[in-house]
Parts: C-alpha cells; structure tokens; sequence
C-alpha cells in the first residue's frame, strides 16, 4: 500500500508546479504583454506623428487654396479695369471712365461680399475705441461731440471680425 500512495502522492505533487516555475511563467506572461503593449504604444506614436504631419500639410494646402480661389474671383476685376483704361485712352471722355469705375468697384465690393467682407458703418455714429481708430479730433457744437464726423479710411470686417478699424475724426 505504500508504494502506492507514494506513487499518487508523486503524481499529484508533479502536477502541481513548484511556486519558482509558476512565477517564471507569470513573469514570462507579463514580459510579453509588456512587449506587446510598447509595440502598440510605438504603433500609436507613428500614427500620431503621422497623423500631425497630414494635418499640417492639409492646413498649409488650405490657406494657399484659399487666397488662390480669392484671387481667382478678383481676376475678372482687374479685367475690367483693363478695359476701363483702354476705353478712357479712346473716347477721352471722363464721363464714361468715372462710369466704367463704379461699375468696376461695384463689381469688386460684391465679390468680396459674398466672401464675407463688409464695410463697417461709423459717419455719424459714436466713437468707440473699441471699434475705431481717432486720427484727429476737431471742434463741433455740442450735439456732434464725442460723435464721428468723418471717415478717413473705411474699416472692414470679415465674418463678423474686424480685419481694419476705420479711421476717423471725431468730433470735440
């Protein structure tokens, strides 16, 4: 009878591994999701440097696109001062230039308008420094003071952003 227990006591504690080889096994587990983890973690950098590039290329590629399709739309303009000039040159009449120069700035001021620019309103209006630029101040009655009485260089927004304060004089 002892042989035989010896022999299932054997086999039992065979099967049961030694905590030395059960940790080697949990370590060589863990190394390798430790492997497999850095490789996903370099996977994961590589796609984002990747990805950094493409979005600064994309962002290059749209602000040279964007001032190429505004001039493109200014192109048909400049065509048009072209004629103008050369219509002056012939009739010699100051009429039809003046004439063929507001149909021209007409034609500009729509294109740029439906690009989202729009000039901003200020004669009459109150000052705010805010909004405008003072080039000088000038003596008026009472009721004008602190008010805009005149415009020197228009002002501009785009989108609904000032992209230049007019300038203007304001009265005193």
């Amino acid at each position: 009878m002892g042989s035989k227990e010896n022999k299932e006591n054997n086999k039992k504690t065979s099967k049961r591994k030694s905590p030395v080889t059960k940790y080697k096994e949990q370590l060589e587990e863990k190394n390798q999701e430790i492997k497999e983890l850095e490789d996903k973690y370099l996977r994961l950098f590589a796609e984002f440097e990747n990805y950094k590039k493409r979005v600064r290329k994309e962002k290059e590629d749209l602000i040279a696109t964007a001032s190429e399709n505004v001039l493109n739309a200014i192109l048909p303009v400049l065509d048009d001062f072209d004629r103008a000039k050369k219509l002056s040159d012939d009739e010699n009449s100051p009429e039809h230039f003046t004439e063929g120069v507001e149909l021209v700035y007409d034609k500009l001021f729509s294109i740029l308008k439906n690009k989202g620019l729009e000039k901003m309103d200020s004669l009459g209006k109150d000052f705010d420094p805010e909004l405008h630029e003072a080039v000088a101040e000038v003596p008026v009655e009472e009721d004008k003071k602190g008010k805009i009485i005149d415009v020197i260089e228009n002002g501009y927004t785009l989108n609904g952003k000032i992209i230049r304060y007019p300038k203007v004089v304001v009265g005193k």
